[in-house]
């Protein structure tokens, strides 16, 4: 067995993992129908299908890692490059639902930091935004200056759900309790069995992390330590898809009739899973930076077991 094709301990071969990074930093259509995932590369201008125009449909936007506050060489600016996503959001022929932020909103989590986020991203065209922390946005209060800017409305550390459409979100906070991976706790997995109790088991589900909510990358901190605890309460439902950020980089993965999406950033890339010794930024040459940061467009109708998801670089 070659070195490519060897297991990690985590027990996806390199060959897998390289395969399903092989769209890093491109745009990316995924329809999701059934549990079965249907991938192809969209140019950023395209407008598949799946996405038409709809007047019944529910539209939002997932952007992450925005990591203001970050200094080094991958990327100068990522002030600039998160005003750039912003725009692209606007320029949109549609005003989306909501925009989620799924984490690391900022890079050290001052309090000058969350205000500029806040400030920008108050000027989105959407109906609401919505946010979950990021490691970086609770580096040592326990996330209390996140919750003080982004916590109305929540509960317990920060995590919430809410209705819109015919489908139910679910919004977690897995990077409070941090040793080597993710963690929701006791008092969070409650929350999500109690949540999802009187829910019809046809309800589309959405659930926003930051960390992934499965063994991406174990030896990285890629994943949730009680993670299966909490997705246990949603096996009776026929479509969960699972968003999260953290990781820069796209990954889709479907365990049964889950289907995980990590997104990209809009601030530095991270090297693909074990292709460094540590995920530290990855400086791009010149002219690239752009092709690997990005938004996220979601669309649901409701009344069908269709959802569609692109991924396009920023513009």
């Amino acid at each position: 067995m070659s070195p490519e094709d060897g297991h990690s301990p985590e027990g996806m071969t390199r060959r897998q993992l390289m395969r399903h990074t092989a769209w890093f930093g491109a745009a990316v259509v995924l329809t999701v129908t059934g549990g079965e995932v249907i991938s192809q590369i969209a140019r950023a201008d395209e407008q598949p299908a799946a996405l038409a125009k709809d007047p019944n449909a529910l539209r939002f936007l997932q952007i992450s890692d925005s990591h203001l506050g970050f200094v080094g060489t991958a990327n100068t600016a990522v002030e600039q490059s998160f005003a750039e996503a912003i725009q692209q959001i606007n320029e949109l022929p549609y005003r989306s639902d909501f925009v989620m932020h799924t984490g690391d909103l900022t890079h050290l989590s001052t309090p000058a930091q969350f205000d500029q986020v806040k400030q920008m991203m108050s000027g989105l065209n959407t109906g609401h935004v919505f946010t979950v922390p990021g490691e970086h946005d609770s580096i040592d209060d326990h996330g209390q200056k996140y919750r003080k800017a982004f916590g109305k409305g929540t509960v317990g550390d920060g995590w919430y759900s809410f209705d819109l459409r015919g489908v139910h979100f679910i919004s977690l906070v897995n990077t409070l309790s941090l040793e080597s991976l993710g963690h929701l706790g006791a008092d969070q997995i409650e929350f999500v069995r109690q949540d999802v109790a009187k829910l019809s088991s046809d309800t589309p589900i959405v659930v926003f992390s930051h960390i992934p909510l499965f063994a991406l990358y174990p030896k990285w901190g890629w994943g949730t330590d009680d993670a299966t605890q909490a997705l246990s309460h949603l096996k009776r439902f026929s479509s969960v898809t699972c968003l999260n950020g953290h990781i820069h980089q796209l990954f889709t993965k479907t365990e049964g009739n889950i289907t995980f999406h990590s997104a990209t950033t809009t601030a530095y890339p991270l090297p693909r899973p074990g292709e460094r010794p540590a995920p530290s930024p990855v400086t791009l040459p010149a002219g690239k930076l752009k092709a690997a940061l990005g938004i996220r467009e979601v669309q649901y109708v409701e009344g069908t077991e269709r959802l569609a998801i692109k991924d396009v670089e920023l513009a």
